[in-house]
């Protein structure tokens, strides 16, 4: 008896598997992101044990955040753009190796200048994972750009609601060296990357060549520049209002409510959970109504509940200010793949530049909402900082990617 042998094109079979979303494999980059995030959200929940410890000022405690920040911030456009030209698939491993030896320096930091160093190597290995992770996630995608990264983004936004809770659980109560703890996360994280890596080198060429039918002519040279111009002063609203909480809501919480630290962090988690649920919403959104709609949802309607927060009492803070975070948050995955759709061809420099804003922005913001909170007082940054999201009606001038 003989078998009737089947001929597959390969070219065929390229484009299909091109077509298909590598569910796993986007899970992996959202749970690797998790993991990373993870550690990334323990450094601002130990502020105040740290503030306390090393008897710092609020602006102090902003400067630990700029530092680990605008590292990552100026490091991750220029691994995206050498990765573009370069590709270097071992580096999301070894870029948390880089962060392991981090969390090292940080449990064991004698001084605020050493809190500095651990901060900036912390900041080191956040740059060469983003850019990359994000990459593999849309190499996985299948074509479903908004969906990949949102759930790449919201891995990321897990891990920063988890930080606190498990901060709160380890590390305030035994103290610094507990910090040593969350090297566990980072070993986890180097294994799965590796998996990563070993699916790229597999697989990454014919991704790449199937998911190139998908791409869109970009913008031209003025439309780039007005489209980046927008984006900076939306991420910039986003983006400090998010810090406001990420850094000092905990204060916030302490100060005007008499809570204490592990109760204040209850709603800081709070707050991250229901940025993570944002987050996933708003990237199969995107796919379906396109970008600029998330966009001008996120950002209008956040306004009402940031208005308010600042007069509420603590149970219709806790409610504003997940709705806040939850409305607020449906607009990253928009806004990273607009980005990439503008600029095609360009995934790390454009997943460089939007995280590198990311972190940038925060960590100023971060840094100039201590000094305010030092010279007027938490309450009365957060007056001022409900305002933020009315920027948002600059999404009016951003360029039609398509």
């Amino acid at each position: 008896m003989t078998k009737t042998a089947i001929s597959v094109n390969p070219a065929l079979a390229g484009e299909q598997a091109s077509n298909t979303f590598f569910a796993g494999i986007v899970g992996a980059t959202a749970f690797a992101h998790l993991l990373n995030d993870l550690i990334q959200a323990m450094l601002p929940a130990i502020f105040p044990m740290l503030k306390s410890q090393f008897s710092l000022s609020f602006g102090e405690i902003g400067l630990i955040a700029m530092t680990y920040q605008l590292t990552a911030a100026l490091l991750q456009p220029w691994v995206g753009w050498y990765t573009d030209r370069h590709p270097q698939p071992y580096l999301l491993p070894l870029g948390m190796v880089v962060t392991l030896l981090g969390i090292g320096l940080l449990a064991s930091a004698g001084s605020h200048g050493m809190l500095l160093l651990a901060a900036a190597v912390v900041g080191i290995g956040s740059a060469t994972f983003h850019p990359e992770a994000s990459r593999v996630a849309r190499m996985a995608s299948g074509g479903r750009f908004g969906t990949a990264q949102s759930t790449f983004q919201v891995g990321g936004n897990t891990g920063s609601a988890l930080g606190p809770l498990l901060t709160a659980a380890i590390v305030i109560p035994y103290g610094q060296p507990a910090i040593a703890w969350f090297m566990v996360a980072a070993l986890i994280a180097i294994g799965v990357l590796l998996r990563l890596t070993g699916w790229t080198l597999a697989h990454g060429h014919t991704q790449l060549k199937g998911l190139a039918r998908h791409q869109h002519r970009g913008l031209e040279r003025a439309g780039v520049v007005r489209a980046i111009v927008v984006i900076c002063l939306l991420m910039f609203a986003k983006f400090v209002y998010i810090a406001s909480f990420t850094n000092y809501f905990t204060f916030y919480l302490m100060q005007k409510f008499d809570l204490a630290v592990q109760e204040s962090q209850l709603f800081l988690f709070a707050f991250l959970a229901s940025v993570a649920v944002g987050t996933l919403a708003g990237g199969p959104v995107g796919d379906r109504v396109g970008r600029k709609a998330v966009i001008w949802i996120s950002f209008l309607g956040v306004v009402p509940f940031a208005l308010a927060l600042p007069y509420m009492d603590l149970f219709w803070t806790a409610v504003f200010a997940s709705l806040a975070g939850l409305v607020m948050s449906s607009a990253f995955a928009a806004l990273v793949v607009y980005a990439q759709e503008a600029v095609p061809g360009r995934v790390g420099l454009v997943s460089g530049l939007m995280f590198g804003l990311m972190f940038g922005i925060g960590g100023m913001g971060a840094a100039g909402l201590g000094q305010l909170a030092d010279q007027h007082g938490i309450l009365w940054v957060y007056g001022v900082t409900s305002f933020l999201p009315l920027l948002g009606l600059a999404t009016a001038f951003l360029p039609k990617t398509r």
